[in-house]
């Protein structure tokens, strides 16, 4: 698996990776909201540092980052449970200072995988950044 960074090429393929990856993990999201997300994707992702996800030639997957904060981590469903988001993160503790994260609460998966990977929840907030009543945990790396 590689990385490199993306461009607003890249911007239509991730954005379908996006819905297809939180359709199938972000059951709990009005499609209200699922569509207003979806529609400025492009705008959440100029405010942060995006890597596209490679294997053989074909993206699996994006990041985006900001300082040590991991803003995003999504993938192709595809290929869920084949252990590329936990090798992603990992190298991006490692090799960028990635620290915390924050998850949908309602998002139970994510946030087991997280817990697996040495984070812990430090805050919650009841509210989504937009408002939205979306609770959402403030996780940080414990070494």
């Amino acid at each position: 698996m590689n990385s490199r960074a993306a461009t607003k090429e890249d911007y239509s393929s991730l954005s379908e990776i996006w819905a297809q990856s939180v359709s199938a993990t972000h059951t709990f999201l009005h499609p209200a909201d699922f569509l207003e997300i979806q529609k400025n994707l492009s705008i959440y992702f100029e405010g942060v540092t995006v890597k596209v996800w490679v294997v053989d030639e074909e993206i699996i997957g994006f990041t985006g980052t900001s300082g040590e904060h991991l803003e995003m981590l999504f993938l192709s469903p595809k290929v869920f449970r084949k252990g590329f988001g936990r090798q992603i993160v990992e190298r991006l503790i490692a090799h960028e200072g990635i620290t915390s994260v924050d998850v949908n609460e309602q998002n139970t998966g994510a946030v087991s995988f997280y817990e697996s990977l040495g984070f812990e929840m430090i805050a919650r907030d009841a509210l989504d950044g937009q408002g939205k009543a979306y609770p959402i945990l403030h996780l940080k790396k414990i070494d």
